[in-house]
């Protein structure tokens, strides 16, 4: 495409009062996979974890300060065993104090600039198709795993048979998801206001 037909494009795209130089019509594409099993992921308390109002003179001055742990019911359930994977993504990841490892509990809104403390998640007392079942992690997209309850953000999370390290497929997975949440040492934090806490995190499920 030369200079001059780039020109056109741009004034066809922007001006579209100019009918003799803009096409009338465009185009769209569609994708996707039609798969005959699916599977529906829940959290108890509709996913939301509320700890309510925490006194600023609670919080340690130099170190984190550890909230109550908090469990939620894990379920996913399939209409066919399928094999899947759940995946931490992290809503907050840019307010994150250990990438990588923790989840973010987002930013002060009146300092933008302090991160406000982490949340770390755990898959408990799994259970797959009233069986229990192992723990699986990998860190490279499937290509290796290891037992690992920790979800650490983006992670695979898989389910297996104890003695196997390779996920297998479930109609019915049941599991605590564990999480503890710790706010930033006051020292760093400006708390002269109310401050809420904003953590977000999705639960993906990915087929495999």
């Amino acid at each position: 495409m030369n200079m001059l037909s780039r020109r056109l494009l741009t004034l066809c795209l922007c001006l579209p009062a100019t009918p003799a130089l803009c096409a009338s019509s465009t185009e769209m594409t569609f994708t996707g996979i039609i798969t005959p099993s699916a599977c529906t992921p829940s959290l108890s308390s509709e996913g939301i974890v509320d700890h309510g109002r925490v006194p600023a003179r609670s919080l340690n001055q130099y170190e984190f300060t550890q909230l109550p742990t908090r469990n939620l019911d894990l379920e996913v359930s399939c209409n066919d065993p399928v094999l899947f994977v759940l995946v931490g993504v992290d809503n907050r990841a840019a307010s994150s104090v250990g990438p990588g490892f923790y989840y973010g509990l987002g930013n002060n809104i009146h300092a933008p600039s302090e991160r406000l403390g982490s949340v770390s998640l755990a898959i408990r007392e799994a259970y797959g198709d009233g069986l229990r079942v192992l723990v699986l992690a990998s860190s490279n997209q499937g290509e290796t795993w290891f037992p690992e309850d920790n979800a650490y953000p983006n992670n695979f999370m898989g389910f297996a048979t104890p003695g196997t390290l390779i996920p297998e497929p479930h109609r019915r997975i049941d599991a605590i998801l564990q999480i503890d949440t710790s706010i930033n040492a006051a020292a760093f934090l400006t708390l002269d206001q109310e401050v809420p806490l904003d953590g977000s995190i999705v639960l993906d499920l990915r087929y495999l």
